[in-house]
This record gives structure tokens, C-alpha cells and sequence, in this order.
């Protein structure tokens, strides 16, 4: 079943006058459950792709639809509330806030949601275990490793249940070793919990954990 779908996208920047086109056409079709990587040289346009499709971006011209809704037609409000409910991040940076704990910095989203803590306490725990951080869960940030780091950030993108999680260049700040665990983890997400991934990457190594590759040249498919 297709989760998401693009439809004749653009995509240019316009800085004082000077029109610089990111995306050129492009036509695609995202499987539900399936673990997707996006790549392409720098300035190709494929963290520009990733945006559009998850709504963080507005398309020049053309559609995004997500089952079957197009984002472009949405208010600000639903756009936002779907993002929130229905669409997880994952960044290159980890962007925690170094004050909260792991479970505080995970819940967060819940928390500006208004949802009271005994709604989301089985759901923390089961995303704790999923992240195998559960004897983490009181630590801050600073005592933790970069790859434990961006655990708590996909724990963060995971706990209200999205239904895709865009990842842009989760491992680009990470060793080999502890950015080959965020990709198996990943994997684990798509693979056994049914969840759509969309990760950008300019690795070919990280790209050899999806199931299939988009290759963007110049904002157009390859």
C-alpha cells in the first residue's frame, strides 16, 4: 500500500532575485513499512526532498499526498497536527535538550500535547526497550554516548506512534560502529514494527540497510 506519494514536484529558492531550482519533477511513490534511502552528492536536493515530503518544506509547485491527503491543501493547524501525530524526525544533530532526562527529553512532544503521564507510561516503556535504553532512562544527555544520544532522539520521533519517520543523515555524526547500531535499529523499526523509514544519506554502506535507494542528480530521480 502506498503511504506516501509525490506528484510533479518542485522545488526553487529564491535569494534576492536569484531563483535556484532544488527539485525538478519529481514523481514518486513510498511503500508502507518499507526502510527507504534517499541519496545523492552534496547539493543534489535530497534533504530539500525530504522536507517536502514531510511537510516540513512547502513544494513551488506540485502535491504531496499522504494516504491520500494532500498536504498542500491543508491549514497550517492540520499540516501541523499531522507532522505531529503522524510523521516522526530524526536528525543528524541530535538536538536534546541537555536538561531533561532521557524519558523527559523522549516525551516531550507528549508533554506539549498536554498528555497527563499515566496516558504514556506503558508506551515509554516499550519505547525504551525498543531503544535499549531503559537503564538510561533518568540519565542526562552529557552522560551519555553520541550514538546513545541519537537513540533518544529516534525514541523521541517514536513515542507518538508516526507512521513514517524521516531520518536526515542519522549517522553522519556517528562512528562506524555506533552508526551501524542506529541502522540496525532502524531496520528493527521497519522491519518488525510495520513503520515506514525515510533516510537520507550520502553513505553507501548506510544505504545497504534499506530496502530500496531513490538516487537524486541535479533534483531529479536517477
Amino acid at each position: 500500500m502506498t503511504i506516501l506519494r509525490a506528484v510533479d514536484l518542485y522545488k526553487d529558492f529564491n535569494s534576492e532575485g536569484n531563483i535556484t531550482k532544488v527539485l525538478n519533477n519529481i514523481k514518486l511513490e513510498i511503500e508502507e513499512g518499507k526502510f527507504i534511502s534517499i541519496m545523492g552528492q552534496s547539493g543534489s536536493g535530497k534533504s530539500t526532498l525530504l522536507y517536502v515530503l514531510s511537510g516540513l518544506e512547502k513544494p513551488t509547485t506540485g502535491n504531496v499526498f499522504f494516504e491520500d491527503k494532500d498536504l498542500s491543501m491543508l491549514s497550517d493547524n492540520k499540516l501541523s497536527l499531522i507532522r505531529r501525530k503522524s510523521f516522526g524526525f530524526v536528525f543528524q544533530f541530535y538536538n536534546l535538550i541537555p536538561t531533561l532526562t532521557v524519558e523527559e527529553n523522549i516525551t516531550l512532544p507528549l508533554e506539549l500535547d498536554g498528555v497527563k503521564k499515566k496516558q504514556y507510561k506503558e508506551s515509554l516503556d516499550n519505547v525504551l526497550s525498543t531503544i535499549g535504553l531503559s537503564d538510561k532512562r533518568k540519565s542526562f544527555p552529557y552522560q551519555l554516548s553520541g550514538g546513545q544520544q541519537q537513540r533518544v532522539a529516534i525514541g523521541r520521533a517514536l513515542i507518538t506512534d508516526p507512521k513514517i519517520i524521516f531520518a536526515d543523515e542519522p549517522t553522519g555524526n556517528l562512528d562506524s560502529k555506533t552508526g551501524e547500531e542506529v541502522l540496525q535499529l532502524l531496520k528493527k523499526l521497519s522491519a518488525e514494527k510495520g513503520k515506514t523509514v525515510l533516510m537520507v544519506t550520502h553513505d553507501n554502506y548506510a544505504a545497504s540497510f534499506t530496502d530500496t535507494t531513490i538516487y537524486i542528480k541535479d533534483g531529479k530521480i536517477v
